[in-house]
């Protein structure tokens, strides 16, 4: 099998904004410890803070670790992949039309990679009879390339 450079990747980071969030959580919660032990026990809020900030950036790293790519026959959206010969066309979707499918016009069976601080999608139809999902729908910075890589991709295997 020859691996070949993907038609297309992207890895669904989380954005910076959070990132600082989180960490002005963090020293709020650092100061409200400080005040609250006193000197009683002078490293107890710099190690429970420190654990915290671990944590934090564990899950922020594992939540903006998904990646879509397209590459070799298959398209592949967080941990999920497909050979793109069961794919029907791929769909970019704006903002409205994606909160849309996502929302009131949603199938319970479709398989989602979606991500709240991402506006835009990619429709995927399915077309496996033995594949209970009716779709994909995942989130996408750049919807057009994606959609366009994987009908190409699926123009390639017919």
């Amino acid at each position: 099998m020859t691996s070949s450079a993907p038609a297309y990747t992207e890895r669904l980071r989380v954005p910076l904004r959070w990132w600082a969030q989180g960490t002005m959580f963090i020293a709020t919660f650092w100061l409200a410890m400080v005040v609250a032990l006193d000197a009683k026990a002078p490293l107890l809020p710099w190690i429970i803070t420190g654990i915290l900030l671990a944590l934090l950036a564990l899950f922020l790293r594992s939540y903006g670790d998904a990646r879509l790519v397209v590459a070799d026959g298959w398209f592949r959206a967080g941990r999920a992949r497909i050979e793109v010969v069961h794919l029907g066309p791929a769909e970019a979707l704006d903002d409205d039309a994606t909160r849309h499918v996502s929302g009131p016009g949603a199938d319970a069976r479709a398989f989602l990679v979606l991500r709240p601080y991402l506006k835009q999608s990619v429709k995927v139809e399915i077309t496996d009879p033995a594949d209970p999902a009716p779709y994909w729908l995942v989130s996408s910075r750049h919807p057009q390339a994606l959609a366009g890589a994987i009908n190409a991709a699926r123009g390639t295997q017919e």
